[in-house]
């Protein structure tokens, strides 16, 4: 199988396939990650290569072999025992449908959050289907946000409704027109409110050849009906490695600036790719000259309210993305700090600058203090979000770093 549009995910798609190779698919798939971790292209690359793929015929010839009932809900006939059969069992090279590879196979299908496109319209994901070729051609690692961005939805809220699951069951009672297998990826079914009960004996007993794959963010979000339909399978975050591998092979970026994303982004390549358009700064030497500026201490401590000056001025004029960037760079460090204080230096993998950076302020600081940088941090990414004076709120935050560090005035709670 081909999996042209996934970022790494290995031991998964190797799941899949073998499940699909066994026949052990169920027909009902609701695979759940977190935005950014490869759930969307998993589902939609693995539906391309199954409608790609002429399975065995269901239907049983006069003196064949004895059939016996699928998982699709059809029959499947029992391989031949004739020793003279030297057909090989295994699954032939598969090359994607030139159709199912733009999305335009007639047997592969989709369902997504939608707006009507006119006032008084029946919301319906086929109206907008040229638009999401488009979209998932340019980012299959989008969330929803991207995707009603994409389509001009401004504030309207997206829904999956009672007459998309009215279209739904229209689809999948046809029969199928190339390939014996239909597909449906209904992609975040955290839209289908109560309307989804629409669905739930359509998923419970498909028509023959049919597979759902539903693509969720948040389980609990989604109709614990069909949940309990549905065989679940998680997809895991993404690794560091694997981000940044993905950001210099596919984005060209600098091994430096690929793994200091990497640190940032928890595992969501969508968020990778948006920090890249703010990566021209490079937040160890920033950081480090932050730092500086508000523990500078000694005999030099006079200098200490100039350089402040300068650095909260530079801070200022950096915007509120690469801002939050900064401070979310910084949280990541601090959190790489009681890795190493737990595994040990040799345990940690991390990029030179980065494991120094962690091992100095290990050394200046304790649990307490880092845990309470933690939340000054935090705070001061949710008031950039809401609009805060950045000058004011670097000003602020510079001083409590240092009365942290090292005046010790911070009242810390258990």
């Amino acid at each position: 199988m081909q999996f042209p549009n996934v970022i790494a995910q290995t031991h998964l798609l190797q799941q899949l396939q073998q499940m699909e190779a066994n026949n052990r698919l169920s027909h009902a798939i609701l695979l759940v990650g977190k935005e950014g971790c490869g759930a969307l292209p998993i589902a939609v690359n693995f539906a391309q290569n199954l409608v790609s793929r002429a399975l065995p015929s269901r239907t049983v010839a006069a003196g064949s072999a004895p059939a016996v009932a699928d998982l699709f809900g059809g029959l499947t006939a029992l391989p031949s025992s004739d020793a003279s059969d030297t057909t090989s069992t295994q699954a032939e090279p598969l090359t994607i449908d030139g159709a199912a590879a733009v999305l335009q196979h007639p047997d592969l299908h989709f369902s997504y959050p939608v707006v009507p496109k006119k006032a008084g319209d029946a919301p319906l994901a086929t109206d907008y289907i040229k638009e999401w070729r488009e979209f998932f051609k340019l980012n299959p690692y989008g969330n929803v946000f991207d995707w009603l961005q994409f389509i001009n939805a401004e504030n309207r809220q997206g829904n999956i409704t009672a007459d998309e699951c009215n279209e739904i069951t229209r689809k999948l009672s046809m029969k199928a027109f190339k390939a014996t297998c239909k597909v449906l990826v209904m992609w975040m079914p955290e839209f289908l409110g109560k309307e989804g009960n629409k669905l739930l004996k359509l998923i419970e007993e498909p028509p023959p050849d049919t597979l759902f794959l539903l693509v969720a963010e948040n389980e609990e979000q989604v109709l614990p009906t069909i949940v309990s339909r549905c065989q679940v399978i998680r997809v895991l975050p993404l690794s560091d490695t694997d981000i940044e591998a993905a950001l210099v092979q596919r984005c060209q970026l600098t091994p430096q600036a690929a793994s200091q994303i990497a640190l940032v982004c928890e595992g969501n390549y969508r968020e990778a790719l948006q920090l890249m358009q703010h990566n021209e700064e490079d937040w160890n030497s920033l950081l480090r000259d932050w730092l500086n500026a508000a523990l500078l201490k000694g005999p030099q401590a006079f200098k200490r309210f100039d350089m402040q000056t300068k650095i909260v001025a530079q801070l200022t004029e950096l915007g509120r993305e690469k801002q939050k960037q900064l401070l979310r760079y910084f949280l990541q460090l601090i959190e790489q700090c009681l890795r190493l204080r737990l595994m040990g230096e040799q345990s940690v993998a991390l990029p030179e600058a980065e494991k120094a950076f962690a091992l100095r302020l290990n050394k200046m600081s304790g649990l307490s203090t880092q845990r309470a940088i933690a939340t000054e941090l935090e705070q001061s990414i949710y008031y950039i979000e809401r609009n805060a004076n950045p000058k004011m709120l670097f000003q602020a935050l510079t001083l409590k770093l240092r009365s942290i560090v090292l005046d010790k005035t911070i009242l810390l709670t258990a």
